[in-house]
């Protein structure tokens, strides 16, 4: 199988109750977090292992769900051509710490965040 032009690199759990949730996952899955200090809530990383990284943020979801973060070279123009594919944007591009993100919901369901790391 060819490689993903757009690989996962980054799983997101997003929950109302951060402590059971990674209490669950280090049980089930020997899923270890660590505590980040945010100016934006409550965040844990979590690490599922394979060079993969992940998180636990806390809010106000209805219902958890879990965000997969796919690499891409310029998230403007990801963020773009899911648009044009009949994507709702859920989060236009926004500048972080460590790069930029965005989030889109395809027009069958699921969303999908597009990751672009600072150079």
């Amino acid at each position: 199988m060819a490689r993903p032009r757009h690989p996962v690199v980054h799983l997101e759990l997003h929950t109302r109750d951060l402590e059971a949730a990674c209490d669950f996952y280090a049980r089930v899955c020997g899923w270890g977090t660590e505590r980040v200090a945010t100016g934006a809530g409550t965040y844990r990383a979590l690490d599922p292992g394979d060079g993969l990284s992940g998180g636990v943020v806390e809010c106000a979801t209805p219902q958890a769900v879990w965000l997969p973060y796919a690499a891409v070279p310029d998230v403007h123009a990801a963020t773009d051509r899911a648009r044009a594919l009949g994507a709702a944007v859920l989060l236009d591009p926004r500048e972080g710490p460590a790069g930029w993100r965005s989030v889109v919901r395809a027009p069958a369901g699921g969303e999908l965040a597009f990751w672009q790391a600072k150079a």
